[in-house]
Protein backbone atom coordinates (compact mmCIF):
# COMPACT_ATOMS: atom_id res chain seq x y z
CA UNK A 1 0.00 0.00 0.00
CA UNK A 2 3.37 2.35 0.34
CA UNK A 3 3.15 4.96 -2.83
CA UNK A 4 -0.22 3.87 -4.12
CA UNK A 5 -1.65 7.28 -3.88
CA UNK A 6 0.71 8.53 -1.48
CA UNK A 7 -0.82 6.20 1.34
CA UNK A 8 1.28 5.39 4.31
CA UNK A 9 1.35 2.40 6.61
CA UNK A 10 1.51 3.92 9.73
CA UNK A 11 -1.51 6.12 8.92
CA UNK A 12 -3.49 3.20 8.11
CA UNK A 13 -2.74 1.39 11.10
CA UNK A 14 -3.66 4.52 13.11
CA UNK A 15 -7.01 4.21 11.30
CA UNK A 16 -7.81 0.36 11.57
CA UNK A 17 -7.40 0.33 15.34
CA UNK A 18 -9.27 3.92 16.36
CA UNK A 19 -11.34 4.09 13.45
CA UNK A 20 -12.12 0.30 11.99
CA UNK A 21 -11.89 -1.66 15.61
CA UNK A 22 -12.94 1.50 16.85
CA UNK A 23 -16.57 1.32 15.29
CA UNK A 24 -16.88 -2.31 16.94
CA UNK A 25 -18.30 0.25 20.27
CA UNK A 26 -20.86 1.24 17.74
CA UNK A 27 -21.53 -2.12 16.35
CA UNK A 28 -22.81 -3.86 20.05
CA UNK A 29 -24.93 -0.56 20.21
CA UNK A 30 -27.10 -1.10 17.27
CA UNK A 31 -26.33 -5.20 16.21
CA UNK A 32 -28.27 -7.75 18.22
CA UNK A 33 -25.73 -10.38 17.45
CA UNK A 34 -23.10 -8.32 18.01
CA UNK A 35 -24.69 -7.26 21.78
CA UNK A 36 -25.39 -10.94 22.55
CA UNK A 37 -21.84 -12.15 21.68
CA UNK A 38 -20.47 -9.93 24.66
CA UNK A 39 -23.80 -9.95 26.83
CA UNK A 40 -21.79 -12.28 29.29
CA UNK A 41 -18.66 -11.47 28.85
CA UNK A 42 -16.11 -8.97 30.38
CA UNK A 43 -12.94 -8.94 28.73
CA UNK A 44 -10.10 -6.64 27.50
CA UNK A 45 -8.07 -6.86 24.41
CA UNK A 46 -5.17 -5.01 23.58
CA UNK A 47 -3.34 -3.97 20.79
CA UNK A 48 0.01 -2.30 20.12
CA UNK A 49 1.98 -1.96 17.24
CA UNK A 50 5.81 -0.74 17.56
CA UNK A 51 6.36 2.49 16.60
CA UNK A 52 2.35 2.86 15.65
CA UNK A 53 -1.02 3.07 17.32
CA UNK A 54 -1.98 1.54 21.09
CA UNK A 55 -5.48 0.88 21.75
CA UNK A 56 -7.58 -1.60 24.11
CA UNK A 57 -11.07 -2.63 23.43
CA UNK A 58 -13.22 -3.10 26.87
CA UNK A 59 -16.18 -5.73 26.40
CA UNK A 60 -18.70 -5.55 29.28
CA UNK A 61 -21.54 -7.04 29.73
CA UNK A 62 -23.29 -6.34 25.93
CA UNK A 63 -21.11 -3.07 25.86
CA UNK A 64 -17.83 -2.28 23.88
CA UNK A 65 -15.41 0.94 24.34
CA UNK A 66 -12.03 2.14 22.45
CA UNK A 67 -9.69 3.78 25.26
CA UNK A 68 -5.90 4.47 24.04
CA UNK A 69 -3.20 2.49 25.40
CA UNK A 70 -2.56 -1.02 25.93
CA UNK A 71 -1.04 -1.33 29.47
CA UNK A 72 -4.32 -2.39 31.43
CA UNK A 73 -6.12 -5.45 29.22
CA UNK A 74 -6.63 -9.29 29.95
CA UNK A 75 -5.12 -10.12 26.30
CA UNK A 76 -2.45 -8.32 24.47
CA UNK A 77 -1.53 -9.01 21.09
CA UNK A 78 1.57 -7.06 20.36
CA UNK A 79 2.71 -6.30 16.24
CA UNK A 80 6.33 -6.46 15.94
CA UNK A 81 5.20 -3.41 13.13
CA UNK A 82 2.51 -1.43 11.90
CA UNK A 83 2.72 -4.03 8.75
CA UNK A 84 1.63 -6.41 10.85
CA UNK A 85 -0.70 -5.06 12.63
CA UNK A 86 -2.45 -4.39 8.91
CA UNK A 87 -1.70 -7.75 8.01
CA UNK A 88 -4.48 -8.53 11.27
CA UNK A 89 -7.15 -6.41 9.69
CA UNK A 90 -6.94 -7.52 6.37
CA UNK A 91 -6.61 -11.41 7.81
CA UNK A 92 -2.91 -12.50 6.34
CA UNK A 93 -0.99 -12.40 9.46
CA UNK A 94 -2.14 -14.63 12.78
CA UNK A 95 -1.41 -12.30 16.02
CA UNK A 96 0.20 -14.11 18.80
CA UNK A 97 -0.94 -13.31 22.26
CA UNK A 98 1.99 -11.87 24.81
CA UNK A 99 -0.64 -12.97 27.85
CA UNK A 100 -4.86 -13.67 28.21
CA UNK A 101 -4.36 -17.27 27.01
CA UNK A 102 -7.09 -18.36 29.26
CA UNK A 103 -9.38 -15.89 27.17
CA UNK A 104 -8.20 -17.51 23.99
CA UNK A 105 -11.62 -18.66 23.13
CA UNK A 106 -13.25 -15.41 23.25
CA UNK A 107 -10.59 -14.15 20.90
CA UNK A 108 -10.96 -16.93 18.50
CA UNK A 109 -14.59 -17.23 18.83
CA UNK A 110 -16.71 -14.37 20.12
CA UNK A 111 -14.10 -11.58 19.07
CA UNK A 112 -13.69 -12.88 15.34
CA UNK A 113 -17.13 -13.17 14.79
CA UNK A 114 -17.53 -9.42 16.01
CA UNK A 115 -15.25 -8.74 13.52
CA UNK A 116 -16.81 -10.87 10.75
CA UNK A 117 -20.21 -8.94 11.61
CA UNK A 118 -18.89 -5.59 11.11
CA UNK A 119 -16.55 -6.71 7.82
CA UNK A 120 -20.34 -7.67 6.48
CA UNK A 121 -21.90 -4.30 7.18
CA UNK A 122 -18.50 -2.03 6.15
CA UNK A 123 -18.04 -4.25 2.95
CA UNK A 124 -21.55 -4.56 2.33
CA UNK A 125 -22.88 -6.62 -0.45
CA UNK A 126 -26.11 -5.08 -2.83
CA UNK A 127 -27.99 -7.56 -1.37
CA UNK A 128 -27.47 -6.73 1.91
CA UNK A 129 -27.95 -3.57 1.37
CA UNK A 130 -31.35 -4.29 -0.75
CA UNK A 131 -32.80 -4.46 2.77
CA UNK A 132 -33.66 -1.36 4.12
CA UNK A 133 -32.65 -1.73 8.08
CA UNK A 134 -29.68 -3.15 7.02
CA UNK A 135 -29.06 -0.29 4.56
CA UNK A 136 -29.16 1.83 7.94
CA UNK A 137 -26.95 0.35 10.00
CA UNK A 138 -24.28 -0.32 7.70
CA UNK A 139 -24.63 3.36 6.48
CA UNK A 140 -24.73 4.60 10.64
CA UNK A 141 -21.43 1.81 10.91
CA UNK A 142 -19.77 4.13 7.73
CA UNK A 143 -20.28 7.34 9.22
CA UNK A 144 -18.77 6.49 12.22
CA UNK A 145 -15.99 4.85 10.63
CA UNK A 146 -15.08 7.67 8.64
CA UNK A 147 -15.89 10.29 11.46
CA UNK A 148 -12.99 8.81 13.31
CA UNK A 149 -10.63 7.95 10.13
CA UNK A 150 -10.84 11.78 9.70
CA UNK A 151 -9.33 12.76 12.53
CA UNK A 152 -6.04 9.46 12.27
CA UNK A 153 -5.34 10.96 8.58
CA UNK A 154 -5.09 14.02 10.03
CA UNK A 155 -2.81 14.27 12.75
CA UNK A 156 -0.86 11.03 10.60
CA UNK A 157 -1.17 11.49 6.44
CA UNK A 158 1.49 13.88 5.39
CA UNK A 159 -0.49 15.44 2.88
CA UNK A 160 -3.92 15.91 5.13
CA UNK A 161 -1.14 17.42 8.48
CA UNK A 162 -1.21 20.40 5.82
CA UNK A 163 -4.22 20.90 6.02
CA UNK A 164 -4.69 20.31 9.69
CA UNK A 165 -2.12 22.96 9.99
CA UNK A 166 -4.29 25.94 8.68
CA UNK A 167 -7.40 24.64 11.20
CA UNK A 168 -8.32 26.71 14.42
CA UNK A 169 -9.14 25.73 17.50
CA UNK A 170 -12.67 24.59 17.59
CA UNK A 171 -15.35 22.01 17.04
CA UNK A 172 -16.99 20.64 13.98
CA UNK A 173 -19.87 18.55 13.92
CA UNK A 174 -20.79 16.12 11.30
CA UNK A 175 -24.26 14.71 11.06
CA UNK A 176 -26.65 12.61 8.93
CA UNK A 177 -30.14 14.00 8.90
CA UNK A 178 -32.20 12.21 11.91
CA UNK A 179 -29.44 9.77 11.82
CA UNK A 180 -26.01 9.56 13.46
CA UNK A 181 -23.59 12.62 14.62
CA UNK A 182 -19.92 13.06 15.71
CA UNK A 183 -17.50 15.66 16.72
CA UNK A 184 -14.38 16.53 15.01
CA UNK A 185 -12.85 18.40 17.72
CA UNK A 186 -9.58 20.79 16.48
CA UNK A 187 -6.54 21.54 19.29
CA UNK A 188 -3.28 22.96 18.17
CA UNK A 189 -3.90 21.53 15.16
CA UNK A 190 -4.17 17.94 16.27
CA UNK A 191 -7.72 16.22 15.83
CA UNK A 192 -10.14 14.05 17.91
CA UNK A 193 -13.42 12.69 16.82
CA UNK A 194 -15.79 12.29 19.66
CA UNK A 195 -19.10 9.88 19.08
CA UNK A 196 -21.50 12.62 20.21
CA UNK A 197 -23.58 15.53 19.53
CA UNK A 198 -21.63 18.58 20.63
CA UNK A 199 -23.16 21.49 22.27
CA UNK A 200 -21.55 24.77 20.76
CA UNK A 201 -19.89 23.71 17.48
CA UNK A 202 -17.77 26.59 15.59
CA UNK A 203 -18.70 24.74 12.23
CA UNK A 204 -21.85 22.30 10.96
CA UNK A 205 -21.63 19.57 7.86
CA UNK A 206 -25.02 17.73 7.54
CA UNK A 207 -25.86 15.18 5.44
CA UNK A 208 -29.69 15.80 4.02
CA UNK A 209 -30.12 11.91 4.06
CA UNK A 210 -29.44 8.79 4.88
CA UNK A 211 -29.27 8.19 0.91
CA UNK A 212 -26.79 11.23 0.18
CA UNK A 213 -24.34 10.20 2.85
CA UNK A 214 -24.39 6.56 1.57
CA UNK A 215 -23.79 7.78 -2.34
CA UNK A 216 -20.92 9.95 -0.33
CA UNK A 217 -19.13 7.43 0.95
CA UNK A 218 -19.69 5.19 -2.31
CA UNK A 219 -18.21 7.92 -4.37
CA UNK A 220 -21.44 8.17 -6.52
CA UNK A 221 -21.76 11.33 -5.95
CA UNK A 222 -19.59 14.99 -5.86
CA UNK A 223 -19.09 16.40 -2.33
CA UNK A 224 -19.12 19.56 -4.19
CA UNK A 225 -22.41 18.76 -6.30
CA UNK A 226 -24.50 17.63 -2.98
CA UNK A 227 -22.90 21.35 -1.47
CA UNK A 228 -24.67 23.05 -4.89
CA UNK A 229 -27.43 21.36 -4.88
CA UNK A 230 -28.56 21.93 -0.87
CA UNK A 231 -27.71 17.74 -0.21
CA UNK A 232 -24.65 18.35 2.13
CA UNK A 233 -25.39 21.71 4.28
CA UNK A 234 -22.27 23.84 5.66
CA UNK A 235 -22.35 26.90 8.06
CA UNK A 236 -20.41 28.45 10.43
CA UNK A 237 -16.27 28.96 10.25
CA UNK A 238 -16.27 27.98 6.83
CA UNK A 239 -12.07 27.35 6.54
CA UNK A 240 -12.63 24.26 9.10
CA UNK A 241 -14.74 22.71 7.01
CA UNK A 242 -12.97 23.53 3.34
CA UNK A 243 -9.88 21.68 5.66
CA UNK A 244 -11.55 19.08 7.10
CA UNK A 245 -13.10 18.46 3.25
CA UNK A 246 -9.32 17.96 1.95
CA UNK A 247 -9.28 15.33 4.77
CA UNK A 248 -12.14 13.38 3.67
CA UNK A 249 -11.10 13.45 0.61
CA UNK A 250 -7.94 11.06 1.34
CA UNK A 251 -10.03 9.38 3.62
CA UNK A 252 -11.57 6.81 0.72
CA UNK A 253 -8.10 6.00 -0.05
CA UNK A 254 -7.28 4.21 3.02
CA UNK A 255 -11.04 2.70 3.29
CA UNK A 256 -11.15 1.35 0.19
Amino acid sequence: MIGQHNTDEKTLAYINLFAVLGTLENLCSIDDEAKDLIADKQVSIGFAAANGPAATLFFDHGTCRLKSGAEHCQIRLPFSSVQKFNGMIDGTVTPIPSKGFTKLPFLLKGFTRLTDILTRYLKASPEDLADPAFFEKSTTLMFYTIAAAISQIGNHDKVSRASASYMNDGIIKLSIKNGPTASVCVKDHHLTTVKRTPKAPDACMEFGSITIARDLFDGKVNSLACIGTGDIRMSGMISMLDNMNRILDRVGLYLA
